[in-house]
């Protein structure tokens, strides 16, 4: 066939269709190409962070008591909070002087009954280095008048607060705010509805005696803990309030034991046996065993009569011997 001959057309009369002929398509690239623009540079204040706030400043604690688990028991409860910082610990009323002068603490937590110099006697000592939240087993009346008096910032009595308010009570001191337990509030409101300062009698054997002859607290940038506290040691027969000698009981002639001795003064103090043999790492049942003995001693059938004898309040009986 020519060349040039057309091809014949179909049966509608149309040309037969011939397919285009197939060329390859270009390949598409997966990643776009990169802009030949350069970059936009982010001003610095669209994302960075700006200056850190400053870290808010711990509340820094001091905590005296001589049962060391107790210590260690208000250490791991106050550092465990984010705000506060226990940052020395002392166990008598001259250490709790000395850490209070080399750390000025923001709080100082003061038992009242230690050895040495016990809690009442450091007590005008410490509150003008620092506030003093009073944190002790000791619930007597005039102990409570007493650590008020010299200028604590409050007064709990063990067992009578949750952890919760123990550290609330703490930041309150920090700011000046006061605060009591149950046993505490009771002292200090029947003083109130009084009306008239109390008649003050001698503390608790050993309590505060010596601030009758204790020295003003020397200035901040002279003192020397070493030498500041040297004449506080407990006078036995000199009340912390009058200054002059009153008569004590004698107390060798009951006959008991150092140990019964020491549960005596915990009775005296009010505390119940279960904090006595937690004070003394004894079972309640040892300590009832010697309050039994302590009872026959003394000629007594209850507490109330023991501790009257012990600290030579209770009424003489003609012809008895106590």
């Amino acid at each position: 066939m020519p060349d040039d001959v057309s091809p014949a057309p179909n049966r509608y009369g149309a040309a037969a269709h011939r397919p285009a002929p197939q060329h390859p398509s270009p390949s598409i690239p997966l990643t776009p190409a990169p802009d030949p623009r350069p970059p936009a540079i982010p001003s610095p204040s669209a994302f960075s962070p700006g200056p850190a706030a400053p870290a808010a400043e711990r509340l820094r604690v001091v905590v005296a008591d001589d049962n060391p688990v107790v210590r260690a028991g208000l250490g791991v409860l106050l550092s465990g909070r984010a705000d506060i910082q226990v940052v020395a610990e002392a166990a008598d009323g001259r250490e709790a002087y000395e850490r209070t002068l080399e750390h000025r603490p923001d709080v100082v937590l003061l038992d009242v009954r230690m050895p040495g110099v016990d809690g009442i006697s450091a007590l005008p000592h410490l509150v003008g280095i620092a506030p003093v939240l009073m944190l002790t087993y000791s619930r007597e009346s005039e102990i409570v008048h007493e650590a008020l008096r010299l200028g604590a910032g409050g007064y709990l009595v063990h067992g009578e607060f949750t952890a919760n308010q123990l550290v609330q009570a703490v930041r309150d001191t920090k700011d000046g705010r006061a605060n009591f337990t149950v046993t505490a509030a009771d002292a200090l409101l029947a003083h109130m509805r009084r009306g008239a300062p109390p008649q003050r009698g001698p503390l608790p054997e050993g309590l505060g005696s010596a601030l009758a002859t204790a020295p003003a607290p020397p200035p901040p940038h002279i003192a020397e803990p070493s030498e500041s506290l040297s004449q506080l040691q407990p006078v036995v027969g000199q009340s912390s309030v009058s200054g002059g000698s009153v008569s004590t009981p004698n107390r060798q002639q009951y006959g008991l034991s150092s140990r019964e001795v020491e549960v005596m003064d915990l009775i005296a103090s009010g505390m119940s046996n279960q904090q006595i043999a937690a004070t003394c790492f004894i079972s309640e049942k040892t300590v009832k065993n010697h309050i039994n003995r302590i009872f026959t001693k003394l000629h007594s059938a209850t507490r109330s009569e023991a501790i009257a004898h012990w600290l030579g309040t209770a009424p003489r009986t003609p012809g008895r011997q106590p």
